[in-house]
C-alpha cells in the first residue's frame, strides 16, 4: 500500500504496478456512451446541451453552449436521455434529482451539510420582506437607506414566533454597509472597488482618448465614442490629456463591446434596463482613482435619438441623481461582466476540461496528479450544481443579472474572442490589461502602474510563492529536461485538455507548449492559481461587496430620464425615488441576496492554500516535504504582510476612514462569509 501511495512518472513504475496503472485509467475513462450512474466513476466530454428545457415551454429553450455558433469549454458528460421536444438536448434534472458526477467528486458531509444548511437559511430569509410587504402593503420597492437597513437589523417587527428565531432568519450586514451613510456609491469607494473590490480585473489602463471600439465595423458600423476633451480635462489637475496618458494616470473600465451586441435583445426584456458603459477614471496624486466621466451608449438607431451620452461628475458637493443613476449602470454592467466572465468563464468552466483530463490521463500515482489534487476538489460537483441551480434556463444567473436569457451567450462570446490561457497566470493578466509593465528589476519581473493596486499587490505574493514550490516540485520529478516530453501520461492530460476540453478553441496559436520543466512549472502554476487565489478573489466578496443592492445592483429597470421623456417629470418631482425604482424590487434582491450569501461562504471542511492533508504520501521524498513546509510558511508570512498593509495609512485604497480593509487573499479563514481565506479549490 505504501508504494501505491509513492509519486512514480509512468516509465519508472515499478513492474508489479504497471498494469494495475494503465487499468485504473481504462476504468476511468468513457467512450461517450451510455447513462452515468450515481455508483460510476466515470470521466468524459460533453457540450452544455442541459441549460435549456424545451419540454417547460418556448421560454425555457437555450442554446447548446460549445460548438461553432456559441463556443464554450466542455463538462463532463452525464448520458441523460434527450428531452421529449428535441433530441440534441439533454433532460434537465430537478431540485430533488442530483445530476451525475463521477461519486469520487460528491461533497463530503459536513460540506453537504454546510450548503443544505445556506439553502434553508435563503428560503427563510425570503419570508421576512415577504411578510413585511404583506404587512405593511408596500410597494415592493427600495425607499432609502435608512428603510432598507430593516434587511439587516436586529429589530424587525415580526411575529413573536419569528422573533425567537431572528437571529437565523436576518441577513448579515455586509461589509461595504458600514461606511456608508446613504443609499449611494460615494465616488471615492466606486474608484476603489474597481481595483480593491470582488472585480478588480476589467479595468485598464488608458492608452489611447477617445476609446476605440474593437466590434466589426461592418457589422455593428463604425462605433465612435461620445467622449470629448471637455468632459475631462476639467478634472485632471492641470494635466493634457496627452500628459495624463503617458504618465499613466488615466484607467477605464470598457463594458462598451461586451454588452452592445445583446442590448436590443435586453431591453426588450420586462425588467430590464441597460447601456454598454464606458467609465474613465483618474488616478489622484493620493494614488486613488475617482471616476471623472461616463459614456452610455446604445446600438445607432434610424431614429433622431442620439445613441450615446456622457455624464460628468458634479462639480460641487450636491447630489447630481443623473450621474448616480449613470453609476448605478455601470456597476450593473460591472457585477454582470464578473459574474459571466472573470467567475464562471475564466474559473469554474475553463478549468472544468482540465480536471476531467487529469482523471482520464494521469494516474493518482503520476506526482502531477498528486500536486493538483487537491486543486480539484469538488469543482465538477459544483459545477453540476451551476448547470442545475445557476446557469440554467430561468435559474439565479438570469433570473438577477443584467443580461437574463442572454447571460450564457455573453460569456460564449467571451470565450472566443477574448479569453488566453498563456494570459491567465496574474502577471499576464496584469500586463495585458496595461496595470503593469515589463520590469526585470522588480522581484515578480513587472511594475505595478498603480503602487496601491491591493488585488495586485497581494496577488503577487501568491504568485510568486506558487510559482516557487512548483518549479522546485517539478525539478524534483524531472530533473533531466527532455523527461517531459517523454512523460506519456503528462503529454496525453495536456494534449487532451486542449483538444477535448477546449475544443472550440484547439486550433488557437496561443496554447504554450509543453516541452521542457520551465513550459510544465508556467502552466501548473496557472493552474493553481486560478484554482486557489484568483476563483477567492473573484467569489468569496459576492455577499460582503454585493449584499446591499442599491450599491451593485445585478441588473437595473430604469434608463436615465429624458427631458423628452413623461418619466423626466417624475425624476423632477423625487429624484431619488426614481433612482431607487431602477432597482430590484425587495423581493427580487433578497432571493439574488440569499444566493450570493451561500456562494460567498466557506464550509467547515474547507481546505486553504498552505494547508495539505496528504504529505504522508511524500515521506520518502524529503526534499517535496520541506517545499511544502516552506510554502506553508510563506503563507502565514503573506497573511501577516497583508495584515500589516491593512494597517499602512499611507495605502488609501485598504486603509482609512471608511475604507474597508482588503482581506480577500488572506490565506485562512474560519467557516461562513468572511470575506477572507483562499481555499485550494473552486468548492463553491
Amino acid at each position: 500500500m505504501a508504494m501505491f501511495l509513492q509519486a512514480y512518472l509512468p516509465d519508472e513504475t515499478p513492474a508489479g504496478l504497471k498494469e494495475l496503472r494503465e487499468m485504473e485509467l481504462r476504468q476511468l475513462r468513457g467512450d461517450g456512451t451510455g447513462l452515468r450512474l450515481p455508483s460510476d466513476r466515470t470521466y468524459d466530454y460533453d457540450t452544455y446541451n442541459d441549460i435549456g428545457n424545451p419540454d417547460a415551454g418556448i421560454e425555457y429553450i437555450r442554446s447548446t453552449l460549445g460548438g461553432n455558433t456559441h463556443p464554450h469549454p466542455r463538462r463532463c458528460r452525464t448520458g441523460r436521455p434527450p428531452t421529449s421536444t428535441d433530441d440534441n438536448m439533454e433532460s434537465p434534472e430537478n431540485e430533488f434529482k442530483r445530476i451525475y458526477v463521477p461519486r469520487d467528486e460528491e461533497f463530503e458531509e459536513a460540506k453537504q451539510g454546510a450548503l443544505d444548511v445556506g439553502k434553508l437559511k435563503g428560503i427563510l430569509r425570503h419570508i421576512i420582506p415577504t411578510l413585511t410587504i404583506i404587512a405593511s402593503r408596500d410597494s415592493n420597492v427600495f425607499k432609502g437607506y435608512v428603510d432598507t437597513n430593516c434587511l439587516y437589523s436586529t429589530d424587525m417587527s415580526l411575529p413573536k414566533i419569528l422573533n425567537k428565531v431572528q437571529e437565523f432568519l436576518k441577513f448579515d450586514p455586509p461589509k461595504l454597509i458600514s461606511g456608508l451613510i446613504s443609499c449611494c456609491l460615494p465616488d471615492e469607494e466606486f474608484g476603489r472597488q474597481a481595483i480593491a473590490g470582488v472585480n478588480p480585473m476589467s479595468i485598464q489602463k488608458l492608452t489611447v482618448f477617445p476609446p476605440v471600439s474593437k466590434l466589426d465595423p461592418s457589422i455593428y458600423s463604425p462605433q465612435e465614442s461620445a467622449l470629448k476633451e471637455e468632459h475631462i480635462i476639467g478634472h485632471l489637475n492641470g494635466m493634457s490629456i496627452q500628459q495624463a496618458l503617458e504618465e499613466n494616470k488615466l484607467f477605464i473600465l470598457d463594458y462598451h463591446d461586451i454588452f452592445l451586441p445583446y442590448l436590443d435583445q435586453i431591453n426588450a426584456l420586462d425588467d430590464r434596463r441597460a447601456y454598454g458603459t464606458r467609465t474613465i477614471l483618474f488616478l489622484t496624486p493620493l494614488g486613488t482613482l475617482k471616476p471623472i466621466s461616463i459614456e452610455l451608449s446604445f446600438p445607432p438607431t434610424n431614429s433622431d435619438s442620439p445613441s450615446k451620452q456622457v455624464l460628468t461628475p458634479p462639480v460641487d458637493f450636491t447630489t447630481n441623481w443623473l450621474w448616480q443613476i449613470g453609476k448605478a449602470h455601470v456597476s450593473s454592467n460591472d457585477a454582470c461582466a464578473h459574474q459571466l466572465i472573470h467567475h464562471w468563464l475564466r474559473t469554474h468552466a475553463c478549468m472544468e476540461p482540465l480536471i476531467i483530463a487529469a482523471h482520464r490521463q494521469l494516474s493518482v500515482m503520476h506526482p502531477i496528479y498528486k500536486l493538483l489534487n487537491p486543486h480539484m476538489r469538488y469543482t465538477l460537483k459544483i459545477n453540476a450544481l451551476a448547470r442545475q441551480f445557476l446557469i440554467n434556463a430561468g435559474g439565479v444567473i438570469e433570473s438577477n443579472f443584467t443580461a437574463g436569457k442572454y447571460c450564457m451567450e455573453m460569456s460564449c462570446a467571451a470565450y472566443r474572442d477574448w479569453w488566453r490561457f498563456d494570459l491567465e497566470g496574474l502577471p499576464a493578466d496584469l500586463l495585458r490589461r496595461g496595470m503593469a509593465v515589463p520590469d526585470s528589476t522588480q522581484v515578480h519581473g513587472i511594475r505595478l502602474v498603480i503602487e496601491d493596486y491591493p488585488y495586485a499587490t497581494d496577488g503577487l505574493l501568491i504568485w510568486s510563492a506558487i510559482e516557487t514550490l512548483v518549479r522546485t516540485y517539478v525539478n524534483y520529478y524531472y530533473p533531466d529536461a527532455s523527461a517531459v516530453n517523454f512523460d506519456t501520461e503528462l503529454q496525453a492530460w495536456y494534449n487532451e485538455s486542449i483538444n477535448l476540453g477546449h475544443a472550440d478553441l484547439r486550433h488557437a496559436s496561443w496554447w504554450p507548449k509543453l516541452s521542457t520543466p520551465d513550459d510544465l512549472t508556467s502552466i501548473l502554476t496557472t493552474i493553481i492559481w486560478v484554482t486557489s487565489a484568483q476563483h477567492a478573489a473573484l467569489n468569496n466578496g459576492q455577499y460582503p461587496y454585493g449584499g446591499y443592492v442599491p450599491t451593485r445592483s445585478p441588473h437595473m429597470r430604469r434608463l436615465l430620464p429624458e427631458e423628452h421623456d413623461p418619466e423626466y417629470t417624475t425624476f423632477m418631482q423625487d429624484p431619488q425615488k426614481y433612482f431607487l425604482s431602477s432597482f430590484p424590487s425587495l423581493l427580487e434582491a433578497t432571493k439574488y441576496m440569499a444566493a450570493i450569501d451561500i456562494i460567498s461562504a466557506h464550509s467547515p471542511d474547507e481546505e486553504y492554500i498552505g494547508d495539505r492533508k496528504d504529505l504522508s504520501t511524500w515521506s520518502a521524498d524529503t526534499v517535496i516535504i520541506e517545499a511544502f513546509y516552506r510554502f506553508s510558511m510563506e503563507m502565514r508570512r503573506i497573511e501577516k504582510e497583508i495584515e500589516r498593509r491593512n494597517t499602512d495609512s499611507n495605502l488609501r485604497n485598504r486603509c482609512g476612514a471608511g475604507v474597508s480593509p482588503y482581506e480577500l487573499l488572506m490565506p485562512s479563514s474560519e467557516p461562513g462569509v468572511t470575506c477572507r481565506g483562499v481555499p485550494n479549490s473552486i468548492s463553491i
